[in-house]
């Protein structure tokens, strides 16, 4: 089975569980993992992890330890993160999600829980962020200013952007010398992460 083909409560279930990995080496129990997802009982949880047990993605610690984890794959160096779909380095687009997943290098991610976005355009060429590229995001809702970060606007359209933060307005700077800043009212803006590294294919 693909991760594409899970459910989606499944797939809540194995974002909860690799968001737990990066912050903690414990594995939840199943107990923690129902007040995570706001489940009732276990029983309802059950079926979703046997399902991601069966699909080869998790594994049961066994009765005395009462929980699940992420199954262990042989790359030891990296770790699997979601890839969330695209991320325009020009104008806003329309944001795109997928349900893929890739592997990642552990130094190339924070400790806390990130995602991977697929780079369009070029407004981010001359920090070295190009068309194709891949980076990985820590997921947050607050970036110190020059951090690049991914940026939502008006709950739909998302764009890769170094931010500038005054009083009244939020600026979205390319990395471009064509290209022109993108100013808005704060209230526009929802910050999703802040980019923390890099991926890149030479095939």
């Amino acid at each position: 089975m693909q991760e594409s083909d899970l459910t989606r409560r499944q797939r809540d279930v194995l974002r909860c569980l690799r968001a737990v990995a990066a912050d903690s080496a414990d594995p939840p129990t199943l107990d923690e993992l129902c007040a995570a997802l706001g489940l009732a009982s276990r029983g309802s949880l059950h079926k979703h992890v046997q399902a991601l047990v069966d699909a080869g993605l998790v594994e049961p610690l066994g009765q005395k330890q009462r929980g699940v984890r992420l199954r262990a794959f042989p790359d030891a160096a990296g770790r699997v993160l979601p890839m969330l779909g695209t991320i325009a380095a020009g104008r806003p687009i329309e944001a795109v999600t997928g349900q893929a997943s890739v592997e990642v290098p552990a130094g190339l991610r924070s400790r806390r829980p990130c995602y991977v976005l697929e780079v369009r355009g070029d407004s981010m060429r001359d920090d070295g962020i190009l068309d194709g590229d891949r980076v990985i995001v820590e997921q947050c809702e607050r970036a110190d200013d020059g951090a690049v970060v991914v940026a939502l606007i008006d709950g739909t359209d998302a764009t890769l952007k170094r931010i500038e933060q005054r009083r009244g307005e939020v600026m979205l700077h390319p990395a471009n010398a064509t290209m022109r800043p993108m100013r808005y009212a704060p209230e526009r803006v929802v910050i999703q992460g802040v980019v923390v590294g890099l991926m890149r294919s030479y095939r």
